[in-house]
């Protein structure tokens, strides 16, 4: 199998974006990643755009990559398009990464995009349902909530009970949920193209307005605009004195619906350990899918950063935050860095890409030389719709 490189990266600010489209977001993120990698239009072989929601929210339901193709002096190259929840951008990495690992192609772009702001929150919550088959709507919401209402944010009421039943088999308290957001905000103040760079404290986090219980709004991610690419080059096309990050492994798993067993995540995280040859013992700065705060705690389980239960220790010994053994969401995560639901896959490898470069400045950790993201979405009750877990390394 052929070993593959990122060798560019680029990303644009996230949070309400003014005059901007999903277009034009992923046009510029395109362009820096490749000025980035040093690449030539010409030398691009393949193009895959993720986007979620732009036939929801903006009408345009099909040909989306190739719209973002000929914005980004790409027309004319091959174009595949990719829809996948919250793990649109970063499947759409695995469509390249395979193009190119079965010889394919040599040289790809993936790019992730959203605009989710200018329509109001209602509209935005509509489109993030529809990663939920909505015939069964009524039933699980019914099972999550007890009631025929609908939700008033039907993923926030999914994160929500997933918490409940966590503080129960845990032990984590109000305070451990908060301490997480609190651990991120302060993350994201270093983060230049974060939506919210604002250190915020535990009582903040509490005495924000409850969401579904015990969810509160500092503890969930925003509504977000925002792109992000990568440049992704066959091993042997990569230049003798580039400094390559290479991708150990990247593995696409779907959920189970009624599942009783181990949740999508760790069975996805299991498979990206065993191709890349590490464990969790090996990781040394982490992305995690932080839609609501309280499930980071989780993803430490279900990655086997700790033992079951062991999440609010793991944090509160510091282990996960910027300094400790092994810092978690150093760019704030999706509740601070923001989430524009089809860029956030793409937008956490660019984050580890810049971590094991060693140019994440304030926020860097010291000698990262391996990172693994995980990037979840959708809802197959109880397990998620889709997870990437990429795992990558330099020096290897």
């Amino acid at each position: 199998m052929r070993a593959v490189d990122i060798v560019g990266i680029g990303i644009t600010g996230f949070g309400k974006q003014e005059g901007e489209s999903w277009r034009s977001l992923a046009a510029t993120a395109v362009t820096r990643a490749l000025g980035d990698a040093g690449v030539a239009v010409s030398e691009v072989d393949l193009l895959a755009s993720g986007n979620a929601m732009a036939g929801l929210l903006g009408g345009q339901e099909m040909v989306r990559g190739q719209v973002v193709a000929g914005a980004a002096g790409l027309a004319g190259v091959p174009v595949v398009n990719v829809e996948n929840a919250c793990a649109t951008s970063s499947t759409a990495m695995q469509v390249a990464l395979d193009g190119i690992r079965a010889g394919s192609y040599d040289t790809a772009v993936v790019v992730g995009s959203e605009k989710m702001t200018g329509q109001g929150t209602r509209a935005a919550l509509g489109a993030m349902t529809s990663a939920v088959e909505l015939e069964r709507i009524p039933e699980i919401t019914r099972d999550l909530t007890g009631s025929d209402e609908p939700a008033g944010s039907f993923f926030m009421e999914v994160y929500a009970r997933i918490t409940r039943d966590y503080m129960q088999r845990s032990g984590a308290t109000d305070a451990d949920l908060a301490d997480v957001a609190v651990k991120n905000s302060r993350h994201g103040t270093l983060n230049p193209n974060a939506q919210y760079r604002r250190a915020r404290t535990r009582d903040e986090v509490l005495g924000s307005r409850l969401i579904a219980d015990p969810l509160r709004t500092l503890m969930c991610s925003p509504i977000a605009d925002g792109a992000a690419a990568l440049v992704l080059r066959a091993t042997e096309r990569v230049e003798a004195d580039v400094a390559p990050v290479r991708i150990l492994a990247s593995v696409l798993g779907s959920g189970l619906p009624g599942t009783t067993g181990p949740m999508l995540e760790e069975r996805t995280a299991r498979r990206a350990y065993e191709q890349a040859g590490v464990g969790p013992e090996d990781l040394d700065v982490v992305e995690v899918h932080d839609a609501a705060s309280p499930n980071e705690l989780l993803m430490y389980e279900e990655l086997g950063l700790c033992a079951p239960g062991g999440g609010p220790k793991l944090l509160a010994s510091g282990a996960t935050t910027l300094g400790g053994r092994v810092p978690v969401n150093p760019d704030g995560g999706l509740v601070s860095r923001g989430h524009p639901v089809g860029a956030t896959g793409v937008a956490q490898i660019v984050e580890l890409v810049t971590q094991l470069r060693g140019r994440a400045g304030e926020r860097q950790v010291p000698g990262a030389r391996t990172a693994l993201a995980e990037n979840a979405g959708g809802y197959l009750h109880p397990d998620a719709a889709a997870c990437t877990v990429t795992v990558l390394g330099v020096g290897r």
